[in-house]
Parts: C-alpha cells; sequence; structure tokens
C-alpha cells in the first residue's frame, strides 16, 4: 500500500480572537449548567444528570482553554516583538 502524499501545501492557520471566543464559550457552559441547577431533580428522576454535568465540565474546561490561550497569545506577541527588533527566536538560539 502506497503512502499518501499531499499534493499541494497546507494553508496557513486561521487567526481570530482566540481569547475572546474561548471566554465566551466558558461562559455559555457555566451559564447553562446555572440554567439547569434548579431542575436537578427533574433531571435526576429522568437519569439524565450526566446533563449538568457536562455543562460543568464544559465550563471547568473552559477555564484551562482561557488559561491556555491567555499564554499562547502572549507568547505570540512576545515573538512578533522580538522578531521586529531584529532579535533571533527561541528556535534560532540553540
Amino acid at each position: 500500500m502506497a503512502k499518501w502524499t499531499a499534493k499541494h501545501e497546507a494553508p496557513e492557520p486561521l487567526e481570530g480572537p482566540v481569547v475572546a471566543t474561548i471566554t465566551g464559550g466558558t461562559i455559555l457552559w457555566f451559564a447553562m449548567f446555572l440554567v439547569q441547577l434548579p431542575f436537578y431533580g427533574w433531571f435526576a428522576d429522568r437519569d439524565l444528570l450526566w446533563w449538568v454535568w457536562t455543562c460543568a465540565a464544559g465550563g471547568g474546561l473552559g477555564l484551562i482553554g482561557i488559561w491556555y490561550v491567555r499564554g499562547r497569545d502572549a507568547a505570540l506577541k512576545r515573538h512578533a516583538a522580538a522578531a521586529a527588533e531584529g532579535e533571533p527566536g527561541p528556535a534560532a538560539q540553540g
């Protein structure tokens, strides 16, 4: 079986307001969790508690995501500033 190879270069990744997107998604997960809390008994009676805890997990993982993308954004800005000043990046210093 022959190995598959790409016929063209991969496109550049899309960049956008990543921190705002992850923050908005995290807020939505927590909002859905809070909206479902008054109906906890209803979900428990129908064996659907996983809906409530899925929203809580989404909010918790969103907090980790916010921490990660803020650090990534800061690193990209530091790299761009160093490149603008003509300093070699961390990969070139090895």
